[in-house]
């Protein structure tokens, strides 16, 4: 699953993007990695590996959810469904 999003524009700044990704790998558990920064600027990487695979799409849609709290809209979405409601 992955879902970039980003922040409308404030004036002439570049705007903030966060891109939230859950990959599984050969072993069978799951590395969610967030990537965020400006768009044209530097950004960070964060990687979280998780043994789980409920545990790992409920970390990824509370990811996902915090950063649609602080305005953030999507502008790509692979292999999710619409956020969930109830977080």
């Amino acid at each position: 699953m992955r879902v970039l999003i980003q922040q409308p524009p404030k004036g002439l700044e570049a705007p903030r993007y966060v891109s939230i990704s859950l990959l599984q790998d050969l072993l069978g558990g799951w590395t969610l990695m967030r990537e965020s920064g400006l768009i044209g600027g530097k950004s960070q990487l964060k990687r979280e590996q998780i043994l789980d695979t409920e545990q790992a799409i409920e970390a990824f849609e509370t990811a996902r959810a915090v950063h649609f709290k602080k305005g953030f809209q999507v502008v790509f979405i692979q292999g999710a469904t619409e956020p969930k409601t109830n977080l």
